[in-house]
């Protein structure tokens, strides 16, 4: 059974410097696959240098409000209360910022 040859493997093959190209060609295309999937979960605006304001547990008494703006990030949180008028309903919450603006969250 000295001569007997189990599978398809030809001996010659491991001195091909082709078959290492190929291995290398199938890391980068596992590593492209992995970044684009990383992107993909990042909200957009993220990334770029635009505004973007996100409002966390909105309704409840520890709704908070960010806003980033280019490399500023500001944090606006609620006290936990509820400004009462009669005969009226909230229909939000304004905030002034430091700057003199106005920043008007809706409920």
């Amino acid at each position: 059974m000295k001569g007997l040859r189990l599978g398809l493997h030809d001996e010659g093959d491991d001195d091909d410097p082709l078959l290492s190209l190929v291995n290398l060609v199938d890391v980068f295309l596992v590593l492209a696959a992995a970044l684009l999937v990383a992107l993909a979960g990042v909200p957009p605006g993220l990334i770029g240098g635009e505004r973007v304001t996100v409002i966390r547990n909105a309704g409840s008494p520890s709704m908070e409000v960010i806003i980033r703006d280019g490399q500023r990030i500001e944090r606006f949180r609620g006290d936990g209360g509820a400004a009462d008028a009669s005969g009226g309903t909230r229909a939000g919450t304004a905030w002034r910022m430091p700057d003199g603006s106005l920043v008007y969250v809706p409920e």
